[in-house]
């Protein structure tokens, strides 16, 4: 089967506070690092070698993952020491390849979950003989995406740019980030400088009269590129609506880690996951949240679509809906945080300090 190179470089900044001291990849989705459902998917679809292309705390991943082999892979990294873009990324990883020139290579994005048939992109790409292949996926508002319109068999005939006026929608298809490339072609991608594949290489592929195939799976699929969208994806996960292997539990509203303390009061739903080591009091209730290792929920602490840092602490009675808490951050008792709130790593917050109606 195909080998595969899996792009887990990027610094995540969208997703800050959570990636201060993790790489993007690896910050817990559904009880493991998010990088473990991409590499149980790959195995599963009968990838056996995969090189990872990383750069922000690479020093992250072998360790935790080695060779490999528990996962019944062939792992191997490769570091850029700046930051290359897609394509450079691609290219720098080019030497480990064992492929032939005709082979194809599969590609992914480090940060999407999705429900895509890999075997189904990988026969499209050989049954239409493309240079490289695309997964694209329909969304209903394309508007944050780059565009990728085909003609009726699937061949790609542009890039678009993220369209600013109704007229430059022409399609509800985007990339979402896997692709098979034919061997030869990641040799053509230029050595040691940063390329975007989207905005470089894809264009010039295109205008040099190269055949970009696309082939369309609206199965699910996320871009985990946002707190709100990671918190999403974890309880996805857990709820069994994004599919994993990797997931180490029954799917189901909710999933506890077996060294996790829960109170028999508490009240866990909507896919939340209580990690390693975590505790959540009597009265607590937790709906679609992650919870992370060493992490602690106080009596009567209300948490909603929200993420709690590694040894993080809530205190008595707070109400956090749409927020984000840093590692070792500790919010005090009778704190309200709304949506969109992000406390960085070991801030504290006194108790009552933050809230958005009366104290009464």
């Amino acid at each position: 089967m195909t080998e595969t190179i899996l792009l887990v470089g990027g610094k995540g900044t969208r997703l800050r506070p959570l990636t201060v001291h993790t790489p993007k990849p690896m910050v817990p989705a559904a009880g493991v690092p998010f990088l473990t459902h991409q590499l149980a998917r790959a195995r599963a679809a009968g990838v056996e070698h995969i090189v990872l292309a990383t750069s922000y705390l690479a020093e992250v991943f072998e360790p935790y993952f080695g060779d490999g082999s528990a996962l019944g892979l062939h792992l191997e990294y490769v570091t850029e020491e700046e930051p290359l873009g897609t394509g450079g990324a691609i290219r720098n990883v080019a030497s480990r390849l064992h492929s032939g020139p005709d082979d194809p290579v599969l590609i992914f994005n480090g940060d999407i979950l999705t429900g895509l048939d890999i075997r189904a992109l990988v026969d499209t790409h050989e049954t239409t003989g493309a240079d490289v292949s695309l997964h694209l996926t329909k969304v209903t508002d394309p508007r944050a995406y780059g565009l990728v319109p085909t003609d009726d068999t699937g061949r790609v005939l542009a890039f678009l740019e993220k369209p600013q006026t109704p007229e430059e929608i022409v399609t509800d298809q985007i990339n979402a980030g896997a692709y098979v490339f034919r061997r030869s072609v990641i040799d053509t991608i230029p050595l040691g400088r940063p390329v975007s594949v989207e905005r470089e290489t894809f264009p010039e592929l295109l205008t040099a009269g190269a055949h970009l195939q696309g082939m369309v799976d609206s199965t699910y699929w996320l871009d985990l590129g946002t707190p709100a969208a990671f918190v999403r994806g974890s309880a996805d996960l857990v709820l069994g609506r994004a599919p994993s292997p990797a997931v180490p539990g029954r799917c189901g509203d909710r999933l506890v880690l077996p060294t996790a303390t829960v109170a028999a009061d508490a009240k866990l739903s909507g896919g939340t996951v209580v990690g390693e080591g975590a505790f959540v009091a009597e009265g607590a209730r937790v709906f679609g949240s992650t919870i992370l290792p060493g992490a602690v929920i106080e009596p009567g602490a209300v948490i909603t679509d929200s993420l709690i840092g590694t040894r993080a602490r809530v205190g008595e009675r707070s109400v956090l809906t749409g927020t984000v808490i840093g590692d070792g951050a500790i919010i005090g008792p009778d704190n309200e945080l709304r949506d969109g709130a992000r406390i960085w790593c070991d801030a504290q917050i006194p108790a009552g300090a933050v809230r958005f109606s009366s104290d009464q």
